[in-house]
């Protein structure tokens, strides 16, 4: 009995780590993702990051990045591993899906166009 109720806590524990994982970053993280479009097609996503601002974990569908003013992001990807990318204004970039935490860890606000696919 005390086997299949462990067994059972941990399939929970499981399924909601997953889910925080896979987070909406409009839901994650609020403060700096405002939807502005959500058809059958696309999502689009504005974002903004002043220094020292950090994302929880969320997820993003593959889609262009369209950055409207650089700034310097620090991602640590759902596996652990970690990136620094300095962006560049108008810069206009295509990223395949992705679960990550954010950090803005340069010294300028960063404002970018998020244009994610739907399959």
């Amino acid at each position: 009995m005390k086997m299949k109720m462990f067994l059972s806590m941990a399939v929970i524990l499981c399924v909601l780590t997953l889910r925080l994982a896979a987070q909406d970053p409009v839901k994650a993280a609020p403060a700096a993702f405002k939807e502005k479009l959500n058809n059958e097609h696309v999502r689009v996503i504005e974002y903004q990051s002043k220094p020292g601002d950090k994302e929880g974990m969320h997820s993003h569908a593959a889609g262009v990045i369209y950055v409207v003013k650089g700034g310097k992001l620090k991602f640590v990807n759902s596996d652990g591993t970690t990136k620094e990318v300095e962006f560049k204004t108008g810069d206009v970039l295509w990223r395949d899906a992705v679960t990550h935490t954010a950090e803005n860890v340069g010294n300028t606000e960063m404002k970018a166009i998020l244009v994610e696919q739907k399959k």
